[in-house]
């Protein structure tokens, strides 16, 4: 019986180093970028995430083509809601072609944040670059790339 479960555990374990090794080294997808005292929170979702009540209230236009990039900058240390910042930036796609980012500025209770609609093609992969102009008055520049999918 120990045998057979001693070979058990050792088939096991064989497969799952086969499998370990198939496998490429998994990429950790960036969020946040620290500078000092603060932290550039991003993301780029596709529209139709918003309730379209949401939507409607502040405006949005929702579609299966359209994401919005949203920024948001803390505190890095007790941190709890976005604050007020600059922001202005583009989207470049694989062949270069750039368009601009227009972020609006959303209240709610006392956090601040910044969404920027953008349209893209199925599976469109696009360099966003992003320039912030932090609350202290320093100027950084924040940049990730994202693949994105019609839903």
């Amino acid at each position: 019986m120990k045998r057979i479960l001693a070979a058990a555990a050792a088939l096991a374990l064989l497969f799952w180093a086969a499998n370990s090794a198939a496998q490429p080294e998994a990429r950790v997808i960036k969020s946040h970028q620290d500078f000092g005292d603060y932290r550039v929170i991003y993301s780029v979702f596709n529209s139709e995430f918003i309730k379209p009540e949401i939507a409607e209230q502040y405006q949005l236009v929702r579609g299966k083509d359209r994401v919005f990039v949203n920024v948001s900058v803390v505190e890095k240390v007790g941190g709890t809601h976005g604050l007020a910042a600059e922001m202005s930036g583009n989207a470049t796609n694989l062949i270069q072609q750039s368009r601009p980012l227009k972020f609006m500025e959303i209240k709610e209770g006392e956090a601040v944040y910044y969404l920027a609609p953008l349209r893209f093609n199925h599976e469109e992969t696009m360099t966003f670059t992003i320039d912030v102009k932090l609350p202290n008055g320093e100027t950084e520049q924040v940049s990730f790339r994202r693949k994105l999918e019609k839903q």
